[in-house]
């Protein structure tokens, strides 16, 4: 039998006790996470065009963070548009991407390319070992196969020389396979495209290649459809 003192001490105990029974009932009650909501994803690796910066993702980070992306998961790969496809700036990109999986520790990453970036990340897939490590590219409004536009300052820069048909570049990424590796490729082009020309540029052989309509170059960025569309890939 208790004492008067024994009773007093234990008393304090039972609001403590009772608060722990009813968190274990809580934590009993909530329902486990589905396997699709603990998996991880692959991170996106943004690679953006000739003359820009990694601004011009605004939008399409937004629908991802929208469709369930975290910020730790996007990553926007800036460089020096002016620079050699081949001789620079993949390099560069295969040592951001080797980055991007030391921080997240994904095997593998999605990449997703506007115009120039679309040259500069296949060329990492095709020869740089990027086939081992991208999981899905993608190219928005790509000059795949050159664009007679990029004449205009081959003269004085590389990376216009590098755009142009024919180019070392072209030659090289489109002879053989254009699509190599167990990688899933998907182009969206316009046939409106003030930029690429022709039209017909971008589409690649084992592709999901997929018109927009009349947009313009850089309206791919900002288009609802478009990045509707590169969500519904990545997911594949």
């Amino acid at each position: 039998m208790l004492t008067a003192r024994q009773g007093q001490q234990a008393l304090p105990v039972l609001p403590a006790l009772l608060a722990l029974l009813a968190l274990v009932a809580l934590c009993l009650a909530l329902p486990a996470a589905s396997p699709a909501q603990a998996a991880t994803r692959r991170p996106v690796v943004l690679v953006h065009g000739y003359n820009a910066d990694p601004g011009v993702w605004g939008a399409l980070r937004a629908d991802l963070r929208a469709a369930g992306y975290t910020d730790a998961e996007l990553f926007s790969f800036g460089y020096d548009t002016h620079q050699s496809v081949n001789e620079v700036l993949a390099g560069r990109l295969g040592a951001y991407v080797d980055q991007v999986r030391r921080e997240t520790g994904a095997a593998r990453v999605d990449v997703v390319a506007h115009s120039f970036g679309s040259l500069v990340s296949r060329w990492y897939v095709k020869f740089g070992g990027g086939a081992a490590t991208v999981d899905h590219w993608v190219s928005l409004a790509g000059p795949n196969r050159g664009t007679s536009t990029a004449w205009a300052c081959a003269l004085w820069d590389q990376a216009c020389r590098d755009m142009t048909p024919g180019s070392y570049v072209v030659k090289n990424l489109n002879g053989g396979d254009e699509t190599p590796g167990a990688v899933k490729y998907a182009t969206f082009w316009s046939n409106c495209d003030e930029v690429v020309n022709p039209d017909d540029s971008v589409p690649l052989t084992g592709a999901a290649n997929t018109p927009v309509g009349c947009l313009g170059h850089n309206d791919l960025l900002g288009d609802d459809a478009t990045s509707a569309g590169v969500r519904a890939f990545l997911a594949t």
